[in-house]
């Protein structure tokens, strides 16, 4: 019997290690948890459960920064092939 050729294994050393995210997604990831403090911090200060800001301005500015913190960590920017 013959042997079949083995296949060619990557060696981990040679492969660069990739990171999962890019600088861009950090980017994004980070203002929107600060947009999540922000928001909860301004609920803190108004102190009024019925006040405008926790009632309007604070829950749909945490849905957007939840959403967008969704999106930044799916996010995938486009590369140009340069030849």
């Amino acid at each position: 019997m013959k042997s079949s050729p083995k296949k060619q294994q990557a060696n981990p050393a040679e492969k660069a290690a990739e990171m999962p995210l890019g600088a861009v997604n950090y980017i994004m990831i980070a203002l929107g948890a600060l947009v999540i403090a922000a928001s909860y911090g301004i609920m803190f200060l108004e102190r009024e459960i019925d006040g405008f800001f926790a009632l309007y301005l604070s829950p749909i500015s945490l849905v957007v920064a939840y959403g967008w913190i969704i999106f930044a960590v799916l996010y995938r920017p486009t590369q140009k092939n340069q030849e």
